[in-house]
C-alpha cells in the first residue's frame, strides 16, 4: 500500500516553521518507515491468496436417516423422474403451449469444486422449463412435530432471471411423475427466486379451508434476499409446532415469521364481513365541505377582466432596428450547378438569421409588450364552509362470516408424498445437491457438516485464488473504475496515491473526490500529527535530534503494528476459511 506519508508530514512541518534539518530527516526516516511497512503488509496479503490450496476431501454417503435424503448418489434415477407434460398457461396472457423440454443430469460442479465425487442434480439448459420429481418412500405428516426442509443450492452461471426453489408435493393418488406440471398440487414452496430487482427466498403454504376444501396460497410478506453467488448455499426451512417458521442461509438465521400474522392472505379469514346486502341510504350525506350557500359576489369583482394588458408605458427600445428583417438570404449559398429554371422553377437562396438582429434588441416591427393585468381576478366562486348536513364516511354494517373458521394449528400441513423442481430459468448449470426432509434439526445440522461444511470453505479459496491477478486484469482508466472487490488491494492503493495527488493541491477537494480515503487515513492522521506536534515541540532545545529520534523509532514500531493488523484483517476470511478446513480434514483423517 503505497501513499505520499513523507510529503504529507513535511508539508506540514514546513508551515510550522521550527523543524531543524536533523528532524526534518528524522521525519523522513519516520514516513518512510510507515510506507514501507504498509507496502510489507499488501505483499504479505497479496501473496497469501495465492497461497497453496488444501486437499479437496472426498465425498461419502452419509449414514444419517431422514424421510427423504438425497445425495444424488449412481442409483438416483430409480427416484428421479422428468416430467414430459404441458406446462399449464389457462388464465394467463400467453396463447403459447409450453413444454418441459429442459434436461436434467447428474454430475460434478465445474465452478469453484470442493468436494471429490460430489454429484449434483443439475439443470442444464439456459431459457427452458424444466420439471422434475421423486416419490418419498412414505407419506411426510408433520402434524405436531417439526418439519425440516434443508438443501443446496449452486449457481454456476449466476442467475440473472429464474427460479432455483423446490415444491413438496401433496400426497395424493393422481400424483404421476410424467405429469408433474406447474399446476400439480403443493404444500410447500420454498428457495431463491431472481428476475431483475425482484430477488428473493420464496416460502409460499399451500392451506386447506376446511369449510370449502378449497386451497389458497399463503404467502410470507416480507421473505428475505437470496444469494445470487457461484459458490455453494445452504438454504433451510423450519416450521415448528407453535406456528413459527424459520428460513437460514448457510446455517445462519435471517428470517423468523409467525404463520398466523406474517402471511398474507391471513390463513384464517376475518370473524366479520361487510354485509353485502346493505346499501347506503339515498339521503345520507358524506360531502364534508361545501361552497357557502350565504356567500355573494363582491360588486366590484370584474369577471371579465383580462389575464394581461397592453404595458402602454412601454417604448422601443434606442438600439431597435425596425426596418430590418429577422431573416436574410443566406449570402455564402450559391445555386447548384445541376439546377434547370425551367425543370426546377426559379431558384431562391435558404434563409437565415440576419447577424444584424445578433447584438440588438430586436428586429422587424415592434409593438408593445404585454403585461399583468392588475385588477384581474378571475371567475368567482364562493368560499367552501363545513358541510352542516355531514354525516361521516358510510360503511356497511358488519355481519358474521359464514366462511369463517379458525385454524390454530396451521403449521400442521397438508401430508406430502413427494418432491420436485418445476422452474423456469435463463442460466443453466444450476445444481441441487445433499435434500434433507424430516423432523430433526440436529439431524439436519450434522447433514451440513458432513456436506456443506465441508465443501464450502473451500469454494471460497477456489474462488480468491482463482480471481485474476492485479497484472492479468486491464488497467482501470482511473481510480473512479475500480471496485473494491476485484482487488481490495490495488483499489487502497490507488485510492490513497489519488488522494495525496490532489490533497498537495487542494485538501478540502481530495476530501471531497476521495472520501474513502480520508475516512481510511483518519488513524494514520492522528498518529502523525501527535509526531510532529511533538518534533515542533522539541525543536527549540539542544535535545530535538534525539528526541526526534525516539520519535521516530515510535512511528517505526507503530508503521510495523500497522502492517500486522492490516494484513491480518484483509486475510482473516481465508485464514479462517483454511483453519476451517485443516479442523475438518484432521477430524476426517481420525474418524
Amino acid at each position: 500500500m503505497r501513499f505520499s506519508a513523507t510529503a504529507a508530514i513535511s508539508a506540514a512541518a514546513l508551515l510550522a516553521g521550527t523543524v531543524s534539518a536533523d528532524a526534518q530527516s528524522v521525519i523522513s526516516e519516520a514516513s518512510s518507515s510507515v510506507s514501507s511497512a504498509a507496502s510489507d503488509a499488501s505483499s504479505s496479503v497479496a501473496s497469501s491468496s495465492t497461497a497453496s490450496l488444501p486437499e479437496l476431501p472426498t465425498f461419502t454417503p452419509t449414514k444419517l436417516k431422514a424421510d427423504f435424503l438425497e445425495q444424488f448418489t449412481d442409483d438416483w434415477e430409480a427416484r428421479w423422474k422428468p416430467s414430459h407434460a404441458k406446462k399449464d398457461t389457462k388464465g394467463s396472457d400467453k396463447d403459447e403451449e409450453w413444454a418441459y423440454v429442459g434436461e436434467w443430469a447428474v454430475e460434478e460442479p465445474h465452478v469453484y469444486k470442493g468436494m471429490e465425487g460430489d454429484k449434483g442434480l443439475v439443470v442444464k439448459n439456459a431459457a427452458a422449463h424444466h420439471a422434475i420429481s421423486a416419490k418419498f418412500p412414505k407419506k411426510i405428516d408433520n402434524k405436531g412435530k417439526t418439519l425440516v426442509v434443508q438443501y443446496e443450492v449452486k449457481l454456476q452461471n449466476g442467475l440473472e432471471c429464474g427460479g432455483a426453489y423446490l415444491k413438496l408435493l401433496r400426497d395424493n393418488k393422481a400424483l404421476h411423475q410424467d405429469e408433474f406440471s406447474n399446476v400439480s398440487p403443493y404444500v410447500i414452496m420454498f428457495g431463491p427466486d431472481k428476475c431483475g430487482s425482484t430477488n428473493k427466498v420464496h416460502l409460499i403454504i399451500n392451506h386447506k379451508n376446511p369449510k370449502t376444501g378449497e386451497y389458497e396460497e399463503k404467502h410470507l410478506q416480507t421473505p428475505p434476499a437470496a444469494r445470487i453467488v457461484k459458490t455453494t448455499e445452504l438454504y433451510t426451512l423450519i416450521i415448528h409446532p407453535n406456528n413459527t417458521a424459520i428460513i437460514k442461509l448457510n446455517g445462519e438465521q435471517v428470517k423468523e415469521a409467525n404463520l398466523l400474522e406474517d402471511f398474507t392472505p391471513a390463513f384464517n379469514p376475518p370473524k366479520e364481513i361487510d354485509d353485502p346486502k346493505d346499501k347506503k341510504p339515498e339521503d345520507w350525506v358524506d360531502t364534508v365541505r361545501i361552497p357557502d350557500p350565504e356567500a355573494k359576489k363582491p360588486e366590484d369583482w370584474d369577471e371579465d377582466a383580462p389575464f394581461e394588458i397592453v404595458d402602454e408605458e412601454a417604448t422601443m427600445p434606442e438600439d431597435w432596428l425596425e426596418k430590418e428583417p429577422l431573416t436574410i438570404p443566406d449570402p455564402e449559398a450559391t445555386k447548384p450547378e445541376d439546377w434547370d429554371d425551367e425543370e426546377d422553377g426559379d431558384w431562391v437562396a435558404p434563409t437565415v438569421s440576419n447577424p444584424k438582429c445578433d447584438d440588438v434588441s430586436g428586429c422587424g416591427p415592434w409593438t408593445k409588450p404585454m403585461k399583468s393585468n392588475p385588477e384581474y381576478k378571475g371567475k368567482w366562486t364562493a368560499p367552501m364552509i363545513d358541510n352542516p348536513e355531514y354525516k361521516g364516511e358510510w360503511a356497511p354494517r358488519k355481519i358474521k362470516n359464514p366462511d369463517f373458521f379458525e385454524d390454530k394449528h396451521p403449521s400442521n400441513l397438508e401430508p406430502m408424498g413427494a418432491i420436485g423442481f418445476e422452474i423456469w430459468t435463463m442460466q443453466s448449470d444450476i445444481m441441487f445437491d445433499n435434500i434433507y426432509i424430516g423432523h430433526s434439526i440436529e439431524d439436519a445440522a450434522k447433514f451440513a457438516d458432513e456436506t456443506f461444511n465441508e465443501k464450502h470453505p473451500i469454494e471460497q479459496l477456489v474462488e480468491l485464488a482463482e480471481k485474476p491477478k492485479v497484472e492479468d486484469r486491464p488497467e482501470a482508466k482511473s481510480p473512479s473504475d475500480l471496485v473494491f472487490l476485484d482487488d481490495p488491494i490495488h483499489y487502497i492503493r490507488e485510492k490513497l496515491d489519488l488522494f495525496f495527488a490532489i490533497a498537495q493541491n487542494d485538501p478540502v477537494q481530495a476530501i471531497k473526490f476521495v472520501p474513502e480515503a480520508a475516512a481510511g487515513l483518519g488513524a494514520v492522521a492522528v498518529t502523525i500529527i501527535a509526531i510532529i506536534a511533538g518534533i515542533i515541540t522539541m525543536s527549540g532545545s539542544s535535545a530535538a535530534p534525539q528526541k526526534a529520534k525516539k520519535v521516530a523509532g515510535d512511528a517505526k514500531t507503530a508503521a510495523a503494528d500497522a502492517k500486522d493488523k492490516v494484513a491480518e484483517a484483509v486475510s482473516t476470511g481465508a485464514d479462517s476459511a483454511k483453519d476451517a478446513v485443516n479442523k475438518r480434514s484432521t477430524r476426517s483423517t481420525g474418524s
